[in-house]
């Protein structure tokens, strides 16, 4: 068992999901002042989202991680107006939010092609400035990846999502019967009789006080801050990470997720969310599970047995509850149908929504005041 730890604290070393750079804009170039010359500006740092980048990548290609852009050039007798510097691009992988030393954010990178300046350059000496140059611009910087997924896989360690994540899609995660197997984010996609592609996130399993970054805490969850919906996947047993630490029932199980997605980030609690009742397969499962369904349909009269550290201030209501097997595959095809359908009734709804936005917005237009022109004043000769 302890080697196993240390495979997994080894391979988990190797996956990078933030990095801190030092990013620097280029000095402007001086100006001549006895033929009033202007020196040319220094190059910029720009970020751009590219394909088949990684943050590691980037830290081993760079490990100073230090990127400085050109100086600007002189200005000279044969070149009054001095050449730009040379500009300094890093290539990045898409989902990446790059924050300032001291949180503020400056921007996201979604898309392949995605592009955003860190640092500017220095203005090149001029009459005004009494053709001094100016510094470029000097940052440190945070590049935070965050997973982009249509759905994102929630709940404990051994719950059974690498399981479902190779029944739901094409990805062959790392599955064992110990907790923690996933130690980096793995994605699948769903494919559909249509072609119509659904991209599944498969997270670092939470352990209670996660929220407060214990264990992987806060590297889970920022991950599903950029899924569009939550898939919540329980054991039907309920969950206990080891001998030392409480037993939770399904139902109890169930809080506690809520409760740690609250406390780190209310908001990811507006996004709509599916449960998933894994190992249906085991003996007395069933059982266990029509008392998890009894629960869950009337939560507010079993939330006051439990403890106030599992009862989460805003509880979720589930669009679909189902029972599965991820090891049999029982009841998987029918999660793949709700999937699809949540995910298409949402889409239609952000579509309304927009709509209402813009007729709103042209309501607004069309009965804006318009000013009436002077009156003409005829005068009498």
């Amino acid at each position: 068992m302890v080697w196993c730890c240390r495979v997994l604290l080894r391979k988990y070393g190797n996956y990078v999901d933030n990095l801190r750079v030092l990013v620097k804009g280029g000095s402007g170039g001086m100006g001549l002042p006895r033929l009033g010359g202007e020196g040319g500006k220094g190059g910029d740092v720009w970020m751009v989202a590219t394909k088949d980048v990684t943050l590691k990548s980037v830290k081993d290609r760079f490990p100073n991680k230090r990127f400085l852009a050109g100086v600007g050039h002189n200005s000279s007798v044969y070149e009054l107006k001095g050449t730009h510097g040379e500009t300094c691009q890093i290539d990045v992988p898409t989902g990446i939010t790059i924050t300032t030393d001291d949180g503020f954010k400056i921007g996201e990178l979604d898309k392949e092609g995605d592009r955003i300046l860190v640092a500017g350059g220095g203005h090149g000496g001029r009459f005004k400035t009494n053709f001094l140059p100016s510094q470029g611009q000097k940052r440190i910087l945070r590049l935070d990846m965050k997973l982009i997924a249509d759905i994102g896989l929630v709940g404990f360690p051994n719950a059974g999502k690498s399981s479902l994540l190779s029944k739901l899609s094409h990805a062959t995660p790392q599955i064992a019967d110990y907790a923690f197997t996933t130690v980096k984010p793995e994605l699948g996609t769903i494919m559909y009789a249509d072609y119509k592609q659904i991209s599944v996130a498969d997270l670092p399993g939470l352990i209670e006080g996660a929220h407060m970054n214990r264990g992987m805490g806060h590297k889970f969850l920022k991950h599903i801050e950029r899924t569009k919906q939550l898939l919540f996947v329980v054991d039907v047993a309920g969950f206990q990470l080891s001998s030392n630490t409480l037993y939770r029932t399904a139902f109890e199980t169930v809080q506690l997720l809520i409760k740690e997605l609250e406390l780190y980030n209310k908001e990811l609690l507006d996004k709509p969310a599916l449960l998933a009742v894994n190992k249906l397969d085991l003996p007395n499962a069933e059982d266990k599970w029509q008392e998890l369904l009894k629960q869950l349909e009337n939560p507010k009269e079993y939330l006051d047995l439990l403890p106030d550290e599992l009862v989460p201030e805003n509880p979720i209501e589930f669009k679909h509850i189902l029972p599965i097997s991820a090891a049999t595959g029982q009841g998987v095809e029918a999660l793949i149908s709700c999937i699809r359908k949540s995910l298409d009734q949402q889409a239609d709804l952000d579509i309304k929504a927009l709509s209402q936005e813009r007729l709103q917005s042209l309501h607004t237009e069309s009965y804006r005041p318009v000013k009436k022109a002077p009156k003409l004043v005829r005068h009498k000769h």
